[in-house]
């Protein structure tokens, strides 16, 4: 699957093992969320759909990715291999599920990123699961990350790959 970029142009994963788009199955381990926009600590949907639903958040990165405007809120596309930016990756969190939360947490972030089946033309992103890099270790994490579907067109890049950094940003108030 190819992502555009604001151009046009196809930004394609950087390599087979790095994102899969299978749906989990039953049997399937549950995976954190790699969150890298609106869901992150101390942002609008973090406090709305992940507050006391989660059981750890870890600084991480996910490498071979940029990150690009949208109408309030990020999209992230995997870059080409001309992306030299994409090196680097986006900044983000891993979140980890409460116990007994990851069924009803995947569901409220499928909703809320519009994600309705895997290749679906409707879809807003694609749920794939991807490789981030925790930093407090290094460790690479398995993990599931919404990324751009293909028919978004992605406003401007965000320079350093960082939602919470961006120019212009305006902090939101602390939650009450």
């Amino acid at each position: 699957m190819t992502v555009p970029d604001p151009l046009g142009r196809p930004l394609t994963a950087p390599g087979p093992k790095a994102f899969s788009s299978a749906a989990p199955g039953p049997d399937d381990h549950p995976l954190p969320f790699f969150v890298y926009g609106t869901l992150r600590p101390g942002e609008s949907n973090h406090a709305r759909h992940l507050r006391g639903r989660t059981a750890a958040e870890e600084p991480a990165r996910l490498p071979g990715t940029l990150l690009y405007d949208g109408p309030g809120y990020p999209y992230l596309a995997r870059a080409g291999a001309g992306d030299a930016g994409g090196a680097a990756g986006v900044l983000g969190e891993l979140v980890t599920a409460a116990p007994g939360e990851y069924a009803a947490l995947l569901a409220v972030l499928d909703a809320l990123e519009e994600f309705l089946a895997p290749g679906h033309p409707l879809n807003a992103y694609e749920r794939e699961r991807c490789e981030a890099v925790r930093l407090a270790d290094g460790a690479r994490v398995a993990a599931w990350v919404y990324v751009a579907a293909p028919a978004v067109r992605p406003g401007a890049a965000i320079t350093g790959g960082d939602w919470l950094t961006r120019p212009g940003r305006a902090p939101l108030p602390p939650p009450p």
